[in-house]
């Protein structure tokens, strides 16, 4: 967390950033399914809002949501005090672009991305702003392909190594830890990049290192897709896909700090739950048939790995 590199931060450049993000998302997205998104803007009583964009019954993406928000306010809720005292009493702006693509075909793996930024504002000219930038992107495929993994972390790696060489394996491993079902004992996915509470590189390249990690998901996502979208699939991949989407669903609502903090600061319910699959099963105590395709995602794909070493 940066108090220090500089003293008041201008944050219409972020703003304006993340709503151009938002836009060239969702438009690279229509044109691979055919469908368009539908557009809700809303304010938020307290101050702020966004856009929720979603598309659903698509050709491609049974659920896929595009959401932009900026919200203020006066107080930092507990998911973000208990982390940052030194902010508590400040007023606040967080202001960021998430999304999560759920496609109809279960070869095609559902994707989660979010980049933020939040700063408390001095509240005199002795104080300075504390800010930090958050994010990430992670995949989770139902069936898993080592090449899809690969072109995923691939993908990060360059875009993190312009900025620092040891960044790649530090955000990879908070990301593995992240995204962890303790309850369950077993990851999300095969992971990507996560970072939070980031200001080390200072203000202005903390931001290009931002932009450049949310510039590289449609390269990273996009050829995953086309590789796998008329893969024929059938009654058995779809209940296994429902029964995997249980996971998703478990995490964001025990663990994920954006589902909490939206929650905990009034946010609008909508958007927040934008992220849930529409379709989704739980079954009690499951295990997949040994040596079946759906056995080796827990065998293969769900550890630990340098996927980076597999070519």
């Amino acid at each position: 967390m940066n108090t220090a590199n500089t003293s008041h931060i201008d944050t219409s450049d972020i703003y304006n950033y993340l709503q151009k993000l938002q836009t060239k998302i969702i438009e690279a997205i229509e044109l691979v399914d055919g469908k368009t998104f539908l557009q809700d803007s809303w304010q938020r009583p307290e101050g702020g809002g966004g856009n929720s964009c979603l598309l659903e019954e698509g050709n491609v993406f049974e659920r896929a949501g595009v959401g932009f928000s900026h919200v203020l306010g006066t107080k930092l809720p507990p998911a973000a005090s208990v982390a940052h005292p030194e902010a508590a009493g400040r007023p606040w702006e967080a202001m960021g672009v998430s999304l999560v693509f759920h496609p109809r075909n279960p070869y095609i793996p559902t994707v989660h991305m979010n980049v933020r930024f939040f700063i408390a504002k001095a509240q005199n000219d002795n104080e300075q702003d504390i800010w930090w930038f958050g994010g990430g992107m992670d995949l989770t495929p139902y069936y898993g392909f080592e090449e899809d993994a690969e072109h995923f972390h691939r993908t990060n790696k360059t875009a993190l190594d312009a900025f620092d060489t040891n960044f790649y394996p530090r955000f990879k491993k908070e990301c593995d830890e992240y995204f962890y079902l303790k309850h369950r004992k077993e990851p999300r996915g095969i992971g990507g990049i996560f970072y939070d509470d980031f200001s080390e590189l200072g203000f202005e390249r903390s931001f290009d290192f931002h932009r450049a990690v949310a510039d590289s998901f449609l390269q990273a996502y996009l050829p995953i897709v086309q590789r796998r979208k008329d893969t024929p699939y059938g009654e058995r991949e779809r209940d296994f896909q429902a029964y995997r989407r249980g996971r998703y669903v478990e995490f964001n609502l025990i663990y994920d700090r954006g589902t909490i903090f939206g929650l905990q600061s009034n946010g609008r319910t909508e958007s927040i739950l934008l992220s849930m699959p529409p379709i989704v099963k739980w079954r009690y105590d499951w295990k997949p048939e040994a040596g079946s395709a759906e056995a080796k995602l827990y065998t293969d794909f769900l550890i630990d790995k340098d996927w980076l070493s597999i070519t």
